[in-house]
């Protein structure tokens, strides 16, 4: 039992991550920034800036926090952003 929640856990996250990652791609490619200039303007290291793009780095609070004030958003509205990305019944524990 454990291990299929486990894996339902995990399968949520993946496409939490994957939303997040092709937002905050669109959302850079949108003010035409390369990853390096990106990166280095708003101090998000390039290597988390790569795996984050892809949907394979989960990410603190501060760097969801960065990447919205890179595009000229706050906090929530930027997170109100990626929930419009996912399935409207997207939720970690149903």
């Amino acid at each position: 039992m454990q291990d299929d929640d486990e894996k339902i856990m995990n399968e949520r996250k993946k496409v939490l991550l994957t939303a997040i990652g092709k937002i905050v791609y669109k959302k850079r490619i949108e003010i035409n920034k390369g990853i390096n200039t990106f990166s280095f303007e708003y101090d998000i290291g390039n290597g988390l800036l790569t795996k984050l793009e892809k949907g394979e780095s989960d990410s603190k609070i501060s760097t969801i926090w960065k990447l919205a004030n890179a595009f000229g958003y706050n906090c929530s509205d930027f997170i109100k952003i990626i929930e419009k990305n996912l399935s409207e019944d997207f939720d970690f524990y149903k």
